[in-house]
């Protein structure tokens, strides 16, 4: 039910948003959803789809009819480049990795910088005619985060940062000298330091600029976690066909996403391997998803390992189907190499109230599947992940399977979510 409230307007600046796909567009999507619902239009300032890893038109669906405008420019860095394609292949990993560290190497904060004068000078404009209460910068990539900065300089509004990432300790980050890091620890300087307030997804990221930026206090920044939308789950199961077909008497454990850096499957299907082999009638009663892209080397790795009859490959889906199959399992799997990032997944499988193997070390994601009534092992733990399968098997069998709590399910709801960034937003226009 939308509320009877005067309308407020936010800027959002996000590269990344629809019909771009994969996991970066979730959060800043279900905002710009639900805002209206409590009194505010957005407007997204973002870039043509084009050139990028993943499109699926069917997520704009979320915002249909509601009041929301999208303001786009060209796109930047790659995407620029290959903007003749609406969606590049997935590049080997290896291939990634070096494109990745040569990015690193030639831009400060990434390869979006050439966005900025753009998305300013657009921004800028669209102001003229309607007036903005204040701006919301997500990132990755952080260029938004100089965007927003240059835009609150001359509207003189708030300026809200959204850390979905850590900046300057991603895990990921390449830093081929002292300088590139120096540059990017005064670039985050500069961002925070105009900015109005903070939000990160996770506890660890807000302790991370506490100690890094000292002028920042406890106060200054709020912990939104990522979530889940109920409304995908409705949706997911109204959709006409059905998930994909199994054999009777076999337990599904899916995974859904990218494999990349030190995400990689490996473990999990050395795990899977090794229960074969000493338990072969266990072959045929247990099934690998994998939902998304699955790199060659991935491939190899399977062939390699014997696992072509258990192993299904559903590729990249449009969200909704992805949801889709996440409700249809009866296990569902995730790995995290570090305790700073967020994985959207997390948050949908907890969502999709089914039982959940992590694979991750100590941190809040840990917790957080813990909490969820969910099992974790470490990210190389091969014989743990083996135990965990055949585990949660007994239970399958057994019909005893269970997920979290509804308690904890409704904690990561993404109405509930935008709800509270609303209220932020409010305390500081009329705080």
């Amino acid at each position: 039910m939308t509320l009877d409230l005067p309308r407020r307007r936010v800027l959002v600046v996000a590269y990344y948003f629809p019909p771009m796909g994969l996991s970066g567009v979730q959060r800043t999507l279900k905002f710009v959803k639900y805002l209206p619902q409590f009194g505010w239009q957005p407007t997204v300032l973002t870039v043509q789809p084009r050139g990028y890893l993943a499109s699926d038109d069917s997520l704009l669906d979320d915002i249909g009819g509601r009041d929301v405008l999208i303001e786009r420019t060209a796109a930047a860095g790659p995407g620029k480049w290959l903007s003749q394609k609406a969606v590049v292949d997935f590049p080997a990993e290896w291939k990634r990795k070096l494109a990745s560290r040569v990015s690193d190497t030639l831009f400060v904060p990434d390869n979006k910088i050439s966005w900025k004068r753009e998305a300013v000078k657009h921004g800028l404009k669209v102001a003229q005619s309607r007036h903005f209460d204040l701006i919301f910068a997500t990132a990755p990539p952080f260029t938004d985060f100089l965007i927003g900065k240059e835009l609150k300089r001359v509207l003189n509004v708030p300026l809200v940062l959204d850390y979905r990432d850590p900046w300057v300790e991603y895990p990921f980050k390449f830093y081929p000298t002292p300088v590139h890091k120096l540059l990017n620890v005064q670039a985050e300087r500069s961002a925070l330091r105009a900015s109005s307030y903070v939000v990160t997804t996770n506890r660890r990221v807000k302790e991370l600029l506490l100690r890094r930026h000292r002028f920042l206090t406890y106060h200054d920044i709020e912990i939104l976690s990522q979530g889940f939308d109920p409304d995908d789950f409705v949706r997911a199961a109204a959709l006409p066909g059905s998930a994909a077909p199994r054999r009777a008497g076999t337990m599904r454990i899916t995974y859904a996403g990218v494999f990349w850096e030190d995400r990689k499957p490996d473990y999990f299907l050395r795990a899977l391997h090794d229960m074969f082999k000493d338990s072969p009638k266990l072959r045929g009663r247990i099934e690998a998803v994998f939902v998304g892209h699955f790199r060659e080397e991935n491939e190899r790795l399977v062939a390699r390992l014997g696992l072509q009859d258990s192993v299904t490959r559903l590729g990249y889906l449009p969200h909704l189907a992805c949801i889709r199959e996440l409700m249809a399992s009866d296990l569902l799997w995730m790995i995290v190499g570090d305790d700073l990032g967020s994985p959207g997944k997390t948050y949908e499988y907890i969502g999709a109230r089914k039982p959940i193997l992590a694979c991750a070390p100590e941190g809040f994601i840990k917790s957080t599947v813990l909490e969820a009534g969910g099992t974790v092992v470490s990210p190389d733990d091969v014989a743990g992940i083996r135990n965990a399968i055949e585990k949660y098997f007994a239970l399958w069998e057994h019909h005893r399977l269970s997920g979290p709590d509804e308690e904890v399910v409704q904690k990561y709801n993404r109405v509930s979510l935008t709800g509270a960034l609303v209220k932020s937003f409010e305390a500081l226009l009329d705080g």
